[in-house]
C-alpha cells in the first residue's frame, strides 16, 4: 500500500489514511461501513471525551479528542467518495460560521459581554435558519439528545419566548402537582397515563432544575454514581454477616441502606479532610 511511516503524523495523514482503509484494497470493515453503522461510535467517542474531561485526564482527553476526529473524517470520507463534499467543504464551512456568529470580532457588532455574544448568536442562528416563529426554535432541538438535555433546551428556548414561570417556587407547585397526577395514575393501573404522567414530571424537574442553575444531566449522573456506591457497602456489610441480599424483607434492606449511607458519608469527610 502506498504509505509511508513517520516520525509525526498530521490531519493530511489522517485523510490520507482514511482514503486508503476505504479504499477497494483497504480495510475489510471500513470499506463497507455507513453513516448509520457507525453512527452509535460516534456517540460513544463523544461521551469518553466527556468523562475524560470531567476526570481532568489530559493524556485520556488528547486520545479521545483523537477518537472524535477520527469519526468526522470517517464520516467525511464516504461523502467524498459520493462527490458530494470534502473535509476542506467542512472546515470551510465551520469558518464562515464562526466568522458570521462573531461580528463583534470580524464586524462593527458591540458586544462586551458573554450574554451579549450568546444573544447575537442565537439571533443570527434564527435568521441562518430562517425561523420566523419560536415554536421553530423549539422544534430545532435535536430529538436524538438525551432526554433531560433535550428537555432543558427546549424550556430555555421556550422562556426566551417569554413563556416561563415567575420563579422556582411556581416551578415546584408544578413539581408537586405531577407527583400527585403520577400517583392517581398508578392507582387506577393506567398504563398509558402512568407513562405520560412520569414523562411530565421528568419535564418538571428538569424546570426546577433550570430555576436553581443546576445540570440535571450532572445531578443525576452523581446521584448514579452515589447509589453505586452505597449498594456496594450495603453487599459487604450483608457478606459480612452472612445475609442473603435476594430475599431479605424491605426493613433489613432499609437498615443496611441506612448503615451503608452512614458509612459512606464518613468516607467522604475523611477524603475531603485529608
Amino acid at each position: 500500500m502506498d504509505y509511508h511511516q513517520k516520525e509525526r503524523y498530521g490531519i493530511d495523514d489522517l485523510l490520507r489514511i482514511m482514503e486508503l482503509l476505504r479504499s477497494p484494497g483497504g480495510c475489510p470493515w471500513d470499506k463497507v461501513q455507513t453513516h448509520q453503522s457507525i453512527r452509535k461510535n460516534f456517540i460513544e467517542e463523544t461521551y469518553e471525551v466527556v468523562e475524560a474531561i470531567d476526570n481532568q485526564d489530559a493524556s485520556l482527553l488528547r486520545e479521545e479528542l483523537g477518537d472524535v476526529l477520527l469519526q468526522v473524517v470517517f464520516h467525511t470520507q464516504m461523502e467524498r467518495e459520493r462527490g458530494i463534499f470534502d473535509f476542506g467543504d467542512v472546515c470551510d464551512g465551520i469558518c464562515k460560521k464562526l466568522i458570521l456568529r462573531h461580528p463583534h470580532i470580524f464586524s462593527d457588532t458591540v458586544a462586551d459581554t458573554p450574554a451579549e455574544v450568546l444573544k447575537n448568536w442565537e439571533e443570527i442562528k434564527k435568521q441562518e435558519k430562517r425561523q420566523t416563529t419560536h415554536a421553530q426554535v423549539l422544534k430545532s432541538v435535536p430529538r436524538v439528545l438525551p432526554s433531560l438535555m433535550r428537555s432543558e433546551k427546549v424550556q430555555h428556548r421556550a422562556a426566551k419566548s417569554g413563556f416561563d414561570y415567575p420563579d422556582v417556587e411556581w416551578a415546584m407547585g408544578d413539581l408537586r402537582s405531577e407527583v400527585e397526577e403520577l400517583a392517581q395514575a398508578i392507582a387506577q393501573k393506567d398504563a398509558a397515563s402512568v407513562d405520560e404522567e412520569l414523562g411530565d414530571l421528568l419535564f418538571s424537574v428538569v424546570n426546577v432544575a433550570r430555576f436553581v442553575q443546576v445540570d440535571p444531566e450532572h445531578s443525576l449522573k452523581k446521584s448514579c454514581d452515589k447509589f453505586i456506591s452505597r449498594f456496594a457497602h450495603v453487599e459487604q456489610i450483608a457478606a459480612d454477616r452472612g445475609v442473603a441480599l435476594e430475599g431479605a424483607d424491605m426493613d433489613l434492606l432499609d437498615d443496611l441502606w441506612q448503615e451503608a449511607k452512614t458509612k459512606n458519608e464518613k468516607t467522604l469527610e475523611v477524603r475531603k479532610n485529608d
